[in-house]
């Protein structure tokens, strides 16, 4: 049962040690107390793609690739579009598990489209803990450690979202709440508000910086608030946290021209004080944590579903999806410091499912390289600075800007997960499987297929892989 060194015990120690010594508070580990009981914590992924830069995908990449172990997720039904009811299977985009140590025993936290939140063990595939939400769960969680209490059961919680496809019209659609990773028990939700948007889900993934939190609403706001339940007040017969700042993140043009689809479904990263954010109105916003307001607004006009994600070299990368736009959907790396744009890689319209082509899941980076799945069926793999002498035209079928090399390519199939760049891997999820590439002699090849129907996006720690899947099922993959 090697998944006691998944926690690194010699690490963990080491660890330990530094953290006494110091006597640090971090927000990816803590000592909780609990009657007789020391209870140590310590966060291995604590949020979608791993840290707020959104560049983390774990660490120790398995050299065989046997199926440990699968548990059942179950089925939940959801409205869609036109009011019809359907009964999704498993969980999907984005739903990345979280991934943390109690006492060095490893564990999962997964939502699933059967409305409930699991507590899993990594080693078993045992559930320990379930929370029921109101609707199917698509999008990642945050762990947060709380440090400002010393309530046992408050100093480890999870910030999750769900749909809220039946509560779109009712007085409170709580689409976001806080659980207790000790006993799984409710601590405060979040009425997301009634707006010109379509959607008062929650699918993105909470950013914690110290003790305020930061995401954007599928309603269309940017909030920022206090995850912390001792500042939680009685609201609209909710338990709710402290709400500081709540911004509109799309225009009175924007509700005409998307027809209602303003929803930010992407998790907001963060670097050098600055929160960016993708909007689904089509919005490049990058907030100034010192200035406490927007100091840039690019403007992209297609859905953007993808979370951004920071390069080694401080810049952001946008996934860019065929959708209200004259020219194509692609990956797009932008300038925050001179506000400018670096270079646009186009992929090929190609029509699957209600996607015209374009990127929907969030890129990839490893020092210089930058990988991403499209909708035409490929993944594609790009320098992230060495660029191609001719241009190509930008999303908007004009402006002409410089590309970048293209890396690798393969034919993959449709997807909406976002592949993972890992020591000198490649390992994408799809439609039509899981591939697994290494970098053999400076070139990517297929050394592994597993086969099945993903959209959600792995993880991987201790030569274990871990996804869920659209059947039915959490898969643990590796030795």
């Amino acid at each position: 049962m090697g998944l006691l060194s998944s926690c690194d015990k010699s690490q963990q120690n080491s660890y330990n040690q530094k953290i006494k010594r110091k006597a640090l508070k971090t927000q990816d580990y803590i000592v909780i107390q609990k009657d007789s009981q020391t209870i140590e914590i310590k966060v291995i992924n604590s949020t979608f793609l791993g840290n707020g830069q959104r560049n983390y995908y774990g660490s120790g990449v398995p050299q065989k690739w046997n199926m440990l172990w699968k548990t059942w997720l179950g089925s939940g039904k959801t409205i869609v579009k036109k009011g019809q009811e359907e009964l999704w299977y498993g969980a999907g985009w984005t739903g990345q598990p979280l991934f943390f140590c109690e006492n060095n025993q490893p564990y999962l936290l997964q939502g699933a489209y059967d409305h409930r939140l699991k507590k899993i063990d990594a080693l078993t595939g045992k559930v320990i803990w379930e929370y029921p939400f109101e609707d199917v769960i698509k999008g990642t969680g945050t762990i947060w450690l709380n440090h400002y209490t010393e309530i046992p059961e408050l100093k480890a919680l999870v910030i999750q979202g769900s749909r809220q496809s039946r509560n779109y019209h009712k007085p409170t659609a709580p689409a976001l709440k806080a659980i207790s990773i000790l006993n799984g028990k409710l601590v405060w939700e979040l009425n997301v508000e009634k707006t010109h948007s379509y959607s008062r889900d929650v699918d993105a993934s909470a950013l914690v910086i110290n003790d305020t939190a930061y995401i954007g609403l599928e309603n269309g706001y940017f909030l920022s608030f206090l995850p912390d339940p001792r500042q939680a007040k009685h609201k609209n017969d909710l338990v709710q946290p402290k709400i500081l700042k709540k911004i509109k993140f799309y225009k009175k043009q924007d509700v005409l021209y998307h027809a209602g689809n303003l929803v930010i479904e992407a998790s907001p990263a963060y670097f050098d004080r600055k929160i960016f954010v993708s909007t689904g109105s089509g919005h490049v916003i990058t907030y100034d944590l010192n200035l406490k307001k927007i100091i840039w607004d690019y403007y992209i006009g297609s859905d953007l579903d993808g979370s951004p994600v920071i390069t080694p070299d401080s810049c952001i990368l946008v996934a860019i999806e065929k959708q209200y736009i004259q020219g194509k959907g692609g990956v797009l790396k932008l300038n925050p410091r001179t506000q400018a744009v670096e270079w646009f890689f186009p992929t090929q319209n190609k029509t699957f499912a209600d996607w015209k082509g374009g990127v929907i899941g969030s890129p990839s980076v490893k020092d210089s390289l930058c990988a991403f799945n499209a909708i035409d069926g490929n993944v594609y793999v790009v320098h992230q600075t060495q660029l191609e002498k001719n241009p190509v035209k930008l999303f908007d079928n004009k402006t002409q800007v410089r590309t970048p090399k293209l890396f690798f390519k393969y034919l993959t199939g449709p997807s909406i997960s976002t592949p993972l760049l890992i020591e000198d891997y490649l390992i994408t999820a799809g439609y039509n499987g899981i591939f697994i590439f290494q970098n053999l002699k400076g070139k990517f090849e297929l050394i592994k297929k597993i086969p099945g129907r993903f959209e959600a996006t792995p993880f991987i720690y201790n030569k274990r892989l871990y996804i869920a899947s659209r059947d039915g099922y959490l898969y643990c993959y590796g030795e």
